[in-house]
């Protein structure tokens, strides 16, 4: 079987086409073939040594992956579910030596697993599990009740603009920072205020609202520069570990997306948001297996408003 990763760590070049053992789907589990995987940032963790100390539990080779969306072709002992083989599902991988998402085959607990959207392709339903389910996580930990004020970093990059659309479900009120090249996106996401991109974001965060907004997601790692644009008794949430020094009554929380692995309500209600409009499907570009260096060059590259994509 097909699987695409690395046996040492480093630059795009290092991925390869590898071939793995074939996988069967034991008690409880569900196995895809899978025909699409979405390229995230954790998959350059994971390609460029960012993640060798966790890893080093298993020997390479190392395959990367947390979007999977493909056709169940084996279902297991034991599983209690409405799915069945031949249907077009998605799921979130949590990799581990070769167990990522970028094989052609692979087996994941039954909960992990929910339909696709209706009427989306394999490489646009690949978009949408891990970076939805990190905004859902994100807005979970921050607590905000409808009507108050979110800021959104990274707004126009899969994971801020899923915060950004489903803090306007929840009738929050967003604000973000955009380059000029980015306004309409985030205007079509319905970003309530933007300000101009740049090192002065608490400044002008706290120029539309003096007190400080109620929370931020910080999508683009601002780290410290976005403290002060939150109130005193606000909540910040990061998603890279970032956790602020205690000061004003602020709630610090790190977005760790395995928190909500193989949580199947979670990821179905995504699902149905999605087939419903409220969540977009975006993809940048898709790659044969053989490119998929090249994949992980463009979203290195930075500015790409879609997910890079590969095929299986």
């Amino acid at each position: 079987m097909k699987a695409i990763g690395i046996m040492k760590h480093g630059g795009p070049e290092m991925l390869e086409v590898l071939e793995v053992p074939n996988v069967d789907a034991g008690q409880g589990q569900i196995r895809i073939r899978n025909y699409a995987a979405a390229v995230n940032p954790v998959d350059i963790s994971v390609r460029n040594g960012s993640m060798a100390e966790m890893q080093k539990i298993n020997p390479p080779p190392y395959v990367p992956g947390m979007d999977a969306a493909g056709v169940i072709d084996q279902i297991g002992e034991g599983v209690i579910t409405d799915l069945q083989e031949g249907d077009n599902v998605i799921a979130m991988v949590v990799p581990n030596g070769t167990h990522g998402a970028y094989r052609e085959h692979i087996v994941l607990d039954q909960r992990a697993i929910v339909k696709a959207p209706k009427g989306s392709t394999h490489i646009e339903a690949s978009t949408l599990p891990m970076n939805s389910l990190t905004a859902r996580l994100s807005l979970d930990l921050l607590g905000l009740q409808k009507g108050q004020v979110i800021a959104v970093t990274g707004a126009p990059g899969a994971y801020g603009g899923y915060v950004v659309q489903l803090a306007k479900e929840e009738g929050l009120t967003v604000i973000a920072d955009a380059k000029d090249s980015d306004v309409d996106l985030l205007k079509s996401f319905g970003v309530d205020v933007i300000i101009p991109r740049g090192e002065d974001f608490s400044e002008l965060i706290r120029q539309e609202f003096p007190n400080g907004v109620d929370g931020i997601a910080d999508g683009a790692l601002l780290n410290e520069r976005a403290i002060d644009a939150v109130k005193d008794g606000g909540s910040f949430t990061s998603v890279r570990g970032f956790k602020g020094e205690p000061q004003r009554d602020i709630k610090f929380t790190t977005t760790w997306v395995t928190t909500y692995d193989c949580q199947t309500e979670k990821l179905d209600i995504l699902r149905n948001q999605a087939e419903d409009g409220i969540l977009s499907l975006r993809v940048g570009d898709s790659f044969a297996i053989q490119n998929s260096s090249e994949a992980h060059k463009r979203l290195e590259s930075g500015g790409s408003r879609g997910r890079m994509v590969i095929k299986f």
